[in-house]
């Protein structure tokens, strides 16, 4: 039941990654009749062509690269076998990743608490932070699960 519960898991996260890295994370509307929708590969693709490039690498690299790598990693433990407590490269490398899981969505959140405070425009979710959101738990879900049978805290 444990197996099917972890592969479960890593297709859903897998295909809530990228659902949630290409779909819109929110609207604006401002003066209700003008609108943007925005996905993360949007955003980052728009920063890299207005000479944005450090910003764009940046967004890049913590939106994209540090969870698909920690997603790729917790796969790769999962196929691989637990490793005894405190050893392995993977086993060390994943929980530096997780300190970054659930930075974007809170980054979104706050955007969106702060142009509904402004006045000027309205932000509302989309469905594409909602799969981001749960791609980041159900690796963190993974994460716990691996490190339970293994019987190590983090």
């Amino acid at each position: 039941m444990l197996l099917w519960l972890k592969a479960l898991l890593l297709v859903a996260a897998a295909a809530s990654f990228a659902l949630g890295v290409t779909l819109p994370l929110m609207r604006f509307e401002s003066f209700y009749v003008f609108s943007t929708d925005a996905s993360l590969v949007e955003v980052i693709t728009s920063l890299w062509a207005e000479g944005d490039r450090l910003l764009a690498l940046l967004v890049a690299l913590v939106s994209i690269v540090f969870p698909l790598a920690k997603l790729l990693l917790v796969a790769a433990e999962l196929m691989a076998g637990a490793p005894l407590a405190g050893q392995g490269a993977l086993s060390r490398l994943v929980p530096v990743l997780s300190k970054w899981s659930m930075m974007d969505v809170l980054l979104v959140a706050i955007l969106i608490f702060a142009t509904k405070t402004s006045g000027l425009a309205q932000a509302f979710t989309q469905p594409g932070l909602w799969f981001y959101a749960g791609s980041s738990l159900a690796v963190v879900m993974l994460s716990v699960l691996k490190q339970d049978e293994v019987g190590y805290k983090t």
